[in-house]
């Protein structure tokens, strides 16, 4: 989870943790990358904040951390609208991106139908998204009827 905000970072990663998500907090890009080297076979999804501190924004990093391992998900959040990255990237609300304030149940709902493989979150394959690690399948399917 890449989020500047300290108390909705933490906020965020408990009610995942509740969720039974393992989540590696980052407050920014540079710190988000020291943890992807560390991690980088444990996360399945990157949930990242699009405008951050530090000199690298949301969209930066996915790129990134895609051109290390193509198969990354990734779901975008901000505050402001999806219009923020321009032409460069199509976000649409509960795919690919979140917009705050979101309610925790909206959250899960677009982390669930990332994990999944649906279709509508796709990866950088042929495709278009907190550092994430994906519950046992049987426990997610009894969470999400």
């Amino acid at each position: 989870m890449v989020e500047d905000e300290p108390a909705l970072l933490k906020l965020v990663s408990t009610i995942l943790q509740n969720y039974g998500y393992t989540i590696f907090q980052a407050s920014n890009g540079v710190e988000a990358l020291k943890i992807w080297k560390r991690r980088r076979d444990e996360i399945d999804l990157l949930v990242t904040d699009m405008v951050m501190p530090e000199g690298i924004s949301g969209l930066e990093l996915a790129e990134g951390l895609r051109s290390d391992r193509p198969e990354l998900k990734v779901l975008y959040t901000s505050g402001y609208s999806a219009d923020v990255t321009g032409d460069d990237l199509e976000l649409n609300e509960g795919v690919n991106f979140i917009a705050k304030p979101y309610h925790p149940s909206a959250l899960a709902r677009a982390i669930r139908r990332c994990l999944g493989g649906e279709a509508d979150c796709p990866s950088s394959t042929g495709e278009i998204p907190l550092y994430v690690r994906r519950p046992a399948r049987y426990e997610f399917a009894r969470r999400f009827p």
